[in-house]
């Protein structure tokens, strides 16, 4: 098999990263390891900055998204039992964020891009790189009925998450440096049948720890609350779980709205970054480099935010013959990362109990939290960095 740009990995990345480059006439094949069925079903987080629903609505997979979306103004931070809302909107000269999970964002590209024409073969998977510092590099993998097969191309294009073979590839050490952060807690989340406790997202600062309220649909409820990273769901009855949620996000009347709880999990928290995000002609976007803890609302972002970078850049190359962007490709998007990577952890230490915090951390925790909901000021750069800056 022989193609332009390679893609491993059918996540946001890779997906969005093959339907830019088919508007551009650039040829693409996407090798994926899971089943089309197995993307579609697995639900994520899904808070969408105004540049990503943007980059949808551009390159024609917005139509569902504009519908259904829940399109939010602000987000509320909870402490001391009161709510106190941060005007998105009008802190980011009119920016917002939509709701829209993650597998909804996959259905749609996933439908686009095969309408469109593309190539994307499901369980194939890529069990190595070969040749990324020659002028054709290639993919290997094996198919779902056991075959080994090749992709040879101009470029590869990482975009198979933290466990897929593409970071590997890069050199440890000589060339790859990777940069971590494990934070000693995680989120319990629940998906939950219910309407939705309220409009906007809520963050909690509680004694306990923290805890997210956010929703999926009008009867689909998604909440989270801060745990030990080793605790086991089966020690948390649905009763309990509502009892902690609750007690986190209470005050001022504020009452949860419950319903039968149909999914659990422990999710672990930290921060990674690698660096460069290239290597001759192999290029790392979205999980495969880097992550972040969900609190900020950007690993999905980050991914579209990469693989706009590169498109333009691929762009750039077959268009005259220049390699300048590609070459700047890793500086450009880390200046990116690493910026959303302080606002997560900021706002991460900021909610967060922390194990081992004396009263003067709580006391310097609640202080920060009075100064963003009070002071003009701090509360726009709150609503800068959670809406995103646009894509340049």
């Amino acid at each position: 098999m022989q193609t332009q740009v390679g893609i491993v990995g059918a996540g946001p990345a890779g997906l969005l990263l093959s339907q830019m480059l088919h508007l551009r006439g650039i040829q693409s094949v996407i090798i994926e390891s899971r089943s089309r069925d197995a993307i579609e079903a697995t639900i994520r987080a899904g808070v969408l900055e105004q540049s990503t629903v943007d980059l949808m609505v551009e390159i024609g997979a917005g139509e569902r998204l504009k519908r259904e979306g829940f399109v939010h103004h602000g987000i509320e931070l909870r402490f001391r039992g009161r709510g106190h809302r941060i005007n998105l909107h009008d802190l980011s000269n009119g920016r917002t964020i939509t709701v829209y999970a993650q597998h909804e964002v996959l259905k749609d590209l996933i439908a686009l891009r095969l309408r469109t024409g593309g190539e994307i073969h499901f369980e194939a998977k890529a069990v190595g790189i070969d040749g990324i510092t020659s002028e054709r590099p290639t993919a290997r993998f094996t198919t779902k009925e056991g075959e080994e097969r090749e992709l040879d191309c101009d470029f590869v294009a990482g975009c198979d998450g933290s466990y897929g073979v593409s970071r590997n590839a890069v050199p440890a050490e000589e060339v790859r440096h990777d940069y971590f952060r494990v934070y000693p807690f995680g989120w319990f989340g629940i998906l939950a049948k219910a309407r939705p406790s309220s409009d906007e997202l809520i963050y909690a600062h509680h004694d306990r720890g923290f805890a997210l309220i956010s929703t999926r649909s009008p009867d689909v409820q998604r909440m989270y609350f801060q745990c030990d990273p080793n605790d086991k769901v089966e020690n948390w009855s649905d009763d309990r779980i509502w009892e902690e949620l609750q007690a986190r996000v209470g005050g001022d009347g504020f009452q949860l709205k419950m319903g039968p709880i149909f999914q659990k999990g422990i999710i672990p928290l930290r921060s990674f970054v690698c660096e460069p995000m290239q290597h001759g002609r192999l290029f790392l976007a979205g999980d495969a480099a880097h992550s972040v803890p969900p609190t900020g609302a950007k690993g999905l972002n980050l991914a579209a935010a990469d693989v706009h970078v590169l498109a333009r850049a691929l762009s750039s190359f077959y268009g005259t013959g220049s390699t300048d962007l590609l070459a700047d490709y890793s500086r450009t998007a880390l200046r990116r990362v690493w910026r959303a990577q302080h606002f997560s952890w900021w706002i991460t230490s900021m909610l967060h109990r922390f194990h081992d915090a004396s009263e003067f951390d709580l006391k310097r925790q609640l202080a920060e939290l009075d100064l963003v909901t009070s002071s003009r000021a701090a509360a726009t750069t709150v609503a800068e960095n959670y809406v995103g800056l646009p894509l340049t």
